[in-house]
């Protein structure tokens, strides 16, 4: 008896490639009814984290690469190819398709978080009711596409439409003829669906929100969650960016340090106000904040400035932020100068301390499924409280 599995169609059958998605969705379908009924009696079991996994992996990925076939190529060539009957009964049908494609994500996002926690064994719940909803849907929704879809895809599609529809499929898959990077950069594309934010569920002040944020950041071990983009303008409004480190953040703002002279700082001297951006792809989030840019008392940058690594700064004095050099090899020999003449406490440079942002605008966004993106910004008012709103993705 063959126990091997069917082999998947090639790309130069591209219809039949839609249907083996549909396939292989039905059985994530019956893992997800398998899954039901385990819990109850196996718990988060590895066997359930196992599955509970493999259902994330498809529908997070492969389901959603087989709806964005749909919505940007198949579709759209049907409605380009059809007339007379064939047009009036996609007038009815692709509505429908999209509006269910909307429908399945918003389930799936709800039994993504439950799975999520099936699958690191923190929980052992899994909605029935959620998950009988997501098959009945999605199976109505096959059964559609297969009769009615497909085949009128089969009968109106020349040779050259059906190698362009599977090239297109492929290319999004970042399979078939080799693209170069500034062309392959349009098709890059990954949907979200992690988690969820609510103006309801947010904390009236803003402050408390990134504080609440930075911590499941830090938790979620975000690669160097205290990086964030600095956003400055010069005299002549020409904005620039970089990357630096927050050293502190509380009720009255931002704070980083760096050489007042710098670039950054200059730009701050003509026009202080600023914008940063904090972005954890881990978590599927970034944070925005804009305001006025003031410069620390020379108290903090005094205790910052010795809590440093010796050599940072030995590092700090040597280097004039952001002018020329001839070498590497003059930057050290600066370096080796200020070792010998400061000693083990090199007093802080007069240019070298911290600025604070003050913030007046702050928004937080929070990745969803298909580019319908959470955004929930806080604006200070007048009287220094906080207005909250939810703005569109």
């Amino acid at each position: 008896m063959n126990t091997l599995p069917d082999p998947a169609p090639g790309f130069d059958q591209p219809i039949a490639v839609l249907k083996h998605c549909h396939d292989r969705i039905r059985k994530q379908l019956a893992t997800l009814d398998k899954l039901c009924a385990h819990l109850p009696e196996h718990g988060a079991d590895v066997q359930a984290q196992q599955a509970a996994a493999a259902v994330i992996k498809y529908f997070d990925h492969a389901a959603q690469l087989h709806h964005d076939d749909e919505e940007h190529d198949l579709i759209p060539m049907l409605q380009t190819t059809a007339a007379g009957a064939d047009a009036d009964l996609l007038a009815q049908l692709v509505p429908l398709i999209l509006s269910e494609h909307d429908q399945m994500s918003a389930l799936w996002q709800n039994l993504h978080e439950q799975l999520r926690a099936i699958a690191d064994g923190s929980a052992a719940a899994l909605r029935e009711s959620e998950v009988r909803r997501f098959g009945a849907l999605y199976a109505g929704h096959m059964e559609r596409e297969e009769s009615q879809i497909a085949p009128m895809a089969k009968r109106l599609f020349s040779s050259a439409q059906m190698a362009a529809l599977g090239d297109a499929m492929q290319m999004r898959r970042g399979i078939g003829a080799p693209v170069s990077a500034g062309q392959a950069v349009a098709g890059l594309r990954k949907d979200y669906g992690q988690a969820t934010l609510s103006e309801h569920d947010v904390a009236a002040d803003p402050i408390a929100q990134f504080t609440a944020w930075f911590e499941q950041a830090l938790k979620a071990e975000v690669n160097e969650p205290n990086a964030m983009s600095v956003a400055t303008v010069d005299a002549s409004g020409r904005p620039t960016s970089r990357i630096v480190l927050i050293k502190q953040f509380d009720a009255r703002g931002f704070t980083w340090y760096t050489n007042y002279d710098s670039q950054k700082g200059c730009q701050l001297a003509a026009n202080p106000f600023a914008a940063l951006l904090f972005f954890w792809p881990e978590l599927e989030r970034q944070i925005r904040i804009e305001g006025r840019v003031e410069r620390t008392a020379d108290a903090e940058s005094d205790t910052y400035f010795h809590s440093r690594p010796l050599k940072s700064r030995l590092a700090a004095i040597a280097s004039a932020q952001s002018k020329p050099i001839a070498s590497r090899a003059a930057l050290e020999h600066n370096y080796d100068v200020v070792a010998q003449q400061v000693g083990e406490e090199p007093p802080r440079p007069a240019n070298w301390g911290g600025f604070r942002l003050v913030p007046e605008r702050l928004e937080f966004w929070q990745g969803r499924r298909s580019r319908f993106h959470d955004r929930i910004v806080y604006i200070r008012q007048p009287d220094g409280s906080w207005a909250r709103e939810r703005l569109q993705p």
